[in-house]
């Protein structure tokens, strides 16, 4: 059944189950195992901390993980929930119908209904629950505790529901944020996000089959808004969080014409939240 993907899907390539803890439950036919293994370990990272980072996507009491998509120059990764403690992720080349592959993933997750549900072998807790308390912290931290980059806020005023965005250093380090950022909520979200890119490109073969195929973004969709991450040149990226009837597309595309200006700047080393 996990076959059906790529048999019935143009441009699919691969598809993969996995437990929450990065054991594989099944994949489709031409995968080698030590490459099962890989994918399955960054898809199992990629979801948790994918959950962790709800707070930053918008306030609600439901902030339900919904999708995980990442883009590369030549390739797609999809990753969706399959049951308790169960995910799928699937593969696919760059011109696939994306409304497609969404189709046959939710309908093989339909389909298999309880045969994909996998408990936990470790509690190790609630990565939902670790954002949501996060969030609580950082509430009301304001802007005062880091800097405003008015590129950034001139990006989000001419989007309808986008809410926040923060440049990244090739280190991880904040190097500047929207106004309305704090310190605690950039530190948080900047290590998650450091992590979601790490995770990101490690899965370019299963997505390409190129090692070293140019990844361009990591979209994450929650029922309650949007989380995605861009490249920003020079191993810099810039992580955006907007509403759930944001236009995406649009949204990116105003940050990435504000890139060349941010990465010209050059913000100073030592120019992180807390040392300005």
């Amino acid at each position: 059944m996990v076959q059906d993907i790529v048999d019935n899907v143009p441009r699919a390539r691969h598809a993969v189950v996995l437990s929450a803890d990065g054991i594989t439950r099944g994949a489709t036919n031409g995968l080698a195992p030590k490459d099962v293994r890989t994918i399955s370990a960054a898809m199992a990272g990629m979801q948790s901390l994918s959950r962790a980072t709800a707070h930053f996507a918008g306030p609600s009491q439901d902030r339900q993980w919904s999708q995980t998509i990442i883009e590369f120059a030549h390739g797609w990764v999809f990753l969706i929930g399959a049951g308790q403690g169960a995910y799928l992720a699937a593969a696919a080349e760059s011109d696939v119908d994306m409304q497609q592959i969404s189709f046959r993933m939710h309908r093989l997750v339909a389909r298999l209904g309880n045969n994909l549900t996998a408990a936990p072998r470790v509690n190790a807790g609630d990565p939902a629950r670790a954002g949501r308390d996060a969030s609580v912290r950082d509430e009301g931290a304001g802007s005062s505790a880091g800097f405003a980059l008015a590129e950034l806020d001139e990006a989000i005023a001419s989007v309808h529901g986008a809410r926040h965005a923060l440049l990244l250093g090739a280190d991880g380090l904040p190097r500047g944020a929207s106004a309305g950022i704090g310190r605690d909520l950039a530190d948080t979200i900047s290590a998650a996000m450091t992590g979601i890119h790490a995770y990101s490109r490690a899965t370019a073969p299963f997505a390409s089959g190129l090692q070293d195929d140019e990844w361009r973004q990591t979209v994450i969709e929650f029922q309650h808004g949007w989380i995605f991450l861009i490249a920003a040149g020079e191993g810099a990226f810039l992580a955006a969080a907007a509403e759930p009837d944001c236009d995406i597309e649009e949204f990116t595309s105003s940050l990435s014409d504000v890139i060349p200006t941010l990465t010209a700047r050059q913000v100073p080393q030592g120019g992180v939240f807390g040392d300005a």
